[in-house]
């Protein structure tokens, strides 16, 4: 065999290696989202009024502050799923789906899934770290939205507001309204849509 005859019967190996390749990819990026899509469909009424959004918008890089003042970012976040709640202790809705979104945080951390209760009170941590311990809510971190800037950039209206990310930062749906967060529907289905 000629080494020009050799070189020809590479480069057509290489072709076969980079088409088969470039084929598997476009495969995935055609299967990925619809897969994504249908393990994220819910039954009615599982999570209250959930509502997917008509486009993914990117989770915000809007600042918002833990315990001691330390700045986050959902963006830091990107790789997990994220579950949002925003809350407030005047707000009796919110105060009674807190303890489910504190055993909710507990049953899917091993999902690669973020519980995040962020709240809405002027007061700030100090208030927050008292409703906590008198409520016996254990693994939710105190986390403040200060000036509400993280709500407002999220356009969430009125408040328990709930707000899913999936591991690429994208919003995947919301929940305007109170919902059973540690029911085993809403478990599985938080699992499915957002986890690992």
């Amino acid at each position: 065999m000629s080494e020009r005859h050799a070189s020809t019967g590479k480069m057509v190996v290489w072709a076969v290696i980079v088409v088969a390749l470039f084929s598997s990819v476009a495969s995935y990026l055609m299967v990925a989202p619809k897969a994504e899509a249908k393990a994220c469909e819910i039954e009615d009424r599982v999570l209250g009024a959930f509502q997917t959004p008509n486009e993914a918008a990117a989770a915000p890089d809007t600042v918002y502050f833990d315990e001691v003042g330390t700045e986050h970012r959902l963006t830091d976040l990107r790789g997990r799923g994220i579950v949002v709640n925003f809350w407030a202790t005047w707000c009796a809705p919110c105060v009674r789906e807190m303890p489910q979104l504190d055993r909710l945080k507990g049953l899917v951390s091993g999902n690669g899934i973020d519980v995040l209760a962020i709240s809405q009170d002027r007061q700030g941590a100090s208030l927050v770290k008292k409703f906590y311990a008198t409520n016996k809510l254990y693994d939710l971190e105190i986390l403040i939205d200060k000036g509400s800037k993280l709500i407002r950039s999220l356009r969430g209206r009125g408040l328990p507001t709930t707000v899913l990310f999936n591991k690429r930062g994208q919003e995947v749906g919301r929940v305007t309204g109170i919902a059973e967060w540690d029911s085993p529907e809403a478990v599985a289905f938080i699992r499915r849509c957002l986890g690992s």
